[in-house]
Parts: C-alpha cells; sequence; structure tokens
C-alpha cells in the first residue's frame, strides 16, 4: 500500500526538493510539508509518526468502549519532521451504529484538518464560530480544550477546531451524529508522552476517511 508522498491541501503531486527549491513543491499550492504515504493500522506504524512528530499525536485515551485505532498520517519530511499529524478510530456511535473520528493536530497554514474536514483552507479560523461559546470540550493532555464549530463543511460530518499546545486541534466525527462524543470532555493523550500501554492498542481496518 506504500505509495508517494502527496500535498496536504488537495492530495496532489508533489515534487520533491531539489536542483531550484529546498522544498517540497505542489503545483497548485507551492512549499508545502508532504503527506506520507498512509499505510495500515498498526502499533509499529504508529510509533514511526510518534518517532517523527514535532507536533501532538491526539488519541482518545483510554479508547471509548468497542473503539479501534484505524489509522495514522503524518505531514513533514525527514528533514523537518512531521508538521501535522491525524489518528482515526473507529467504534459504535453515541446515537448507535457505526461512528468515525479523525484527530488532527497541525502548525498554522499545513492545510491536513481543512482537506479531511472538506473546507476551503489552509486553516479553519475563517470558518469558526468563536464569537460564542464552545459547542464542544475534550481534555487534552489533562488540559480543558475548547472547540468550536467549524461552517462550511459537509452535511456528512460534523467538525470541531480549537488550540491545544499553541497548535490547531481538529476533531472530525461522522456521521454528523457522531460529533456529540465531543460534547462530554474526550480525554486526549499526545501519544509522545504516552507509555508501554499503547503496545496494547486495539487496532482495526484501515478507515477510508484517513485516505482523504
Amino acid at each position: 500500500m506504500r505509495g508517494e508522498p502527496s500535498c496536504p491541501k488537495c492530495g496532489g503531486r508533489v515534487r520533491a526538493p531539489g536542483l531550484f527549491s529546498d522544498t517540497w513543491q505542489c503545483a497548485k499550492h507551492g512549499a508545502v510539508h508532504p503527506l506520507q504515504p498512509v499505510v495500515p493500522p498498526s502499533v509499529e506504524a504508529l510509533g514511526v509518526v510518534v518517532h517523527r512528530a514535532q507536533v501532538p499525536v491526539w488519541m482518545p485515551w483510554p479508547l471509548p468502549v468497542g473503539w479501534l485505532f484505524t489509522g495514522v498520517a503524518c505531514a513533514g519530511d525527514e528533514r523537518s519532521g512531521g508538521r501535522a499529524t491525524a489518528v482515526a478510530c473507529s467504534g459504535p456511535g453515541p446515537l448507535g451504529g457505526p461512528g468515525e473520528l479523525l484527530l488532527i493536530a497541525e502548525e498554522l497554514g499545513v492545510g491536513l484538518g481543512a482537506r479531511y474536514a472538506g473546507i476551503d483552507g489552509p486553516d479553519p479560523g475563517p470558518h469558526m464560530c468563536v464569537d460564542t461559546s464552545p459547542h464542544g470540550k475534550v481534555l487534552a493532555a489533562g488540559r480543558p480544550t475548547p472547540l468550536w464549530h467549524v461552517d462550511h463543511a459537509p452535511p456528512d460530518r460534523a467538525v470541531f477546531a480549537g488550540e491545544a499546545r499553541g497548535l490547531w486541534l481538529w476533531a472530525i466525527a461522522w456521521p454528523e451524529q457522531a460529533g456529540l462524543m465531543l460534547y462530554d470532555e474526550l480525554v486526549l493523550t499526545d501519544l509522545r508522552e504516552a507509555g508501554a500501554e499503547v503496545d496494547l492498542l486495539p487496532c482495526g481496518a484501515l478507515s477510508p476517511r484517513i485516505l482523504g
């Protein structure tokens, strides 16, 4: 399932650094942090991303009952390290039926979260209803973290965004009703700080959501 790096904003082909540029280049978006090929979920694949990441690797931990780890993605190369990470989990939704949750941490301007959210990017700021009280909340690495709805997303998903550790935190749930889990202060752990218990992480089939 290995492929080539791609643009985190549009999924298009990227040109590696070379004679005329020292950055990865997308024909549409210019200099980008390349999205690395997604591989089937495993503790080993997750470990590679965690080791490379310069931003948090957020995951609900412990996982809600019946939920599985179903994929991880990383934007960045060996020189820059991971500048955006995405973790997918799947399990029973709060109103019954299957649910999926994608958590993205990224630096300003990377654009990976906006791509998964299905909105114009690169960042959620212009689409966030921050003039109201927060619509959701999580406990990110022990800190209460408010989240706001992100407007203009496709109707099949609920999109929330906020700030954690000085970086964007996106939470995207499918179907839209699965976003109810973001109202109950879901506990998130930065897997860069997790212990050996992650070795027992239950893995499921690769989520099509993280293939984007």
